[in-house]
């Protein structure tokens, strides 16, 4: 499948009543496209980190009751999972798109990962753009733009809070025309993982 772009249908998925159907429209409109974009991404990343990278499209296997609010395809080195590995994610929400480097409270060795970043705050500061946003929990909607949040405050969060996370990377509004241009879109996500590959080097530091 050539990916041609989001529409707001796919984002419309997200106001389906109901479990089964929600899954079914996630697993119809919006997993196809996840894994065009995700095929292409994933050999950038692999040249970019310059060791192999895997695709993963989220499952929402465990969910029984409540229907996913986000869906989302993740990229990391590790070919069984991606929750407990520092990966690359692009995901949407009802109202709009993200683009993450994240790292979630299941990793293992998330303290190491912390002091790391954290001893190389200044390098970060370097590196992200202040209009780049940073979320503290990836289950939930909002985030803060690099320019309004106290990165050393997050990462000593990060550090000490057993479920605390950090991520960074870009949101997309619904709206925003560039969704529904195929070609513009991936060079765009290109971009902003070639920019965050530096942090995601210093986790592994």
């Amino acid at each position: 499948m050539e990916f041609k772009g989001f529409t707001q249908n796919d984002f419309n998925t997200f106001h389906i009543d109901g479990l089964e159907e929600r899954m079914e429209a996630i697993q119809q409109r919006i997993q196809p496209k996840f894994k065009a974009i995700g095929d292409i991404l994933t050999d950038d990343l692999s040249a970019m980190v310059g060791s192999e990278m895997f695709l993963h499209i989220a499952k929402h296997a465990r969910r029984t009751v409540n229907a996913p609010k986000d869906t989302w395809l993740a990229i990391a080195g590790n070919k069984r999972g991606y929750k407990q590995h520092p990966h690359f994610q692009v995901g949407l929400f009802d109202d709009h798109l993200f683009i993450w480097l994240a790292f979630i409270y299941e990793l293992p060795n998330k303290t190491t990962i912390a002091k790391n970043l954290l001893k190389n705050i200044q390098t970060i500061k370097k590196t992200i753009p202040s209009d780049y946003v940073i979320s503290l929990d990836h289950m939930k909607k909002e985030s803060t733009t690099v320019a309004n949040i106290n990165l050393k405050e997050s990462l000593i969060r990060f550090r000490d809070v057993k479920k605390a996370e950090f991520l960074v990377g870009k949101h997309i509004d619904a709206n925003d025309p560039i969704l529904q241009d195929g070609d513009r879109f991936i060079e765009l996500v290109k971009d902003t993982f070639e920019t965050l590959v530096p942090i995601y080097r210093l986790a592994y530091s």
